[in-house]
């Protein structure tokens, strides 16, 4: 049995049976939470606390990239910034749940109760600014070399060459495909030239945000890398219309009384979304071989999928172009 196969399944024996190790017993109620990535789970103990096992999803991340997102919550958590941090197992965060071809690594934490935010009035905005500033001011405390970078090589250049590769994308559409998400590569090079580059969050959008009974908090970290201020902050408002400006420009004054921002980065909206639509496809296309991603993208392998792919790509070009003041300019 491939490692991967004994994450695809994961039983609840054996998720209580991992929880357990760090201490206390479960009551044996187990629920599968909501992700793709990894694999979460929400477990009940006897002494009544809820807690959240996270399974991560094999040869994703090392070990010592895994500490670095544990490690950076720490930092987040003791300057009394609203995340949840893994818990303490035995003397260490992460441990090994060892599996036919090696181990899975796991976590866990508290679980934590808020709403999803909804309709967000001028002032929230405003706060979740200030929160996103207070969490930079930490991420740009010093680099962190085990986690990805975000730029357009490493989400553009190098999801373009999996695809590529890959056998999902149609032969006959491949050209069209490769020749706009290639042009939207070149377009955003120069825009990440003399760039802050920080730790992130990396994947702050709404569904990773609650709000709770003393104001929002994050969860999900584990896409952090280090990248643009900007991108923290477009992803809580991911609009194009005014409403969505108006937030953003609500979300940069709370920041502003909190941290240095500068608003000229907010050209990079566009280009972020870009690199983001095509590394999702990419993202798609790695784990494939995942039941639960042939479930959630069933047609993924279908000509349709590619074609409003390439057709959202072309608007997008032109949107990238439009924001960084480059229309018609590169070729």
């Amino acid at each position: 049995m491939k490692i991967e196969d004994a994450f695809f399944a994961l039983t609840p024996e054996r998720v209580l049976e991992a929880v357990e190790t760090g201490g206390g017993r479960a009551t044996g109620y187990v629920q599968a939470l909501n992700s793709l990535e990894n694999r979460v789970y929400e477990v009940e103990m006897e002494d009544g606390a809820r807690l959240v096992a996270k399974f991560y999803r094999p040869a994703r991340w090392s070990k010592t990239a895994i500490m670095a997102e544990h490690n950076f919550l720490r930092e987040l958590e003791e300057a009394e910034l609203p995340v949840v941090a893994p818990r303490d197992l035995g003397g260490q965060t992460l441990r090994e749940m060892p599996v036919e071809g090696g181990c899975i690594y796991f976590a866990v934490s508290d679980k934590v109760r808020g709403r999803p935010p909804e309709e967000l009035a001028e002032e929230q905005y405003e706060q979740l600014g200030r929160l996103v500033a207070r969490l930079h001011q930490v991420g740009s405390s010093r680099g962190e070399p085990e986690r990805p970078r975000l730029d357009p090589t490493t989400y553009g250049t190098a999801s373009i060459e999996l695809l590529s590769k890959s056998d999902y994308l149609p032969y006959e559409l491949r050209d069209k495909y490769l020749a706009c998400t290639e042009r939207i590569v070149r377009v955003c090079q120069p825009a990440w030239s003399d760039l802050e580059m920080i730790r992130l969050h990396g994947d702050c959008h709404p569904g990773n945000l609650l709000w709770g009974s003393n104001g929002p908090f994050f969860l999900d970290f584990d896409d952090f890398l280090t990248g643009p201020p900007t991108q923290d902050l477009w992803l809580l408002s991911p609009g194009r219309d005014a409403e969505a400006d108006a937030a953003r420009d609500a979300m940069v004054r709370g920041y502003q009384s909190m941290r240095q921002f500068d608003r000229k980065t907010l050209r990079l909206v566009e280009p972020l979304r870009a690199l983001r639509i095509i590394r999702y496809a990419a993202w798609i296309a790695h784990r494939y071989a995942d039941p639960a991603f042939q479930r959630a993208f069933p047609d993924f392998e279908e000509h349709i999928f590619w074609m409003r792919e390439i057709d959202e790509m072309e608007r997008q070009r032109a949107r990238v172009e439009e924001a960084l003041g480059l229309s018609g300019a590169i070729n």
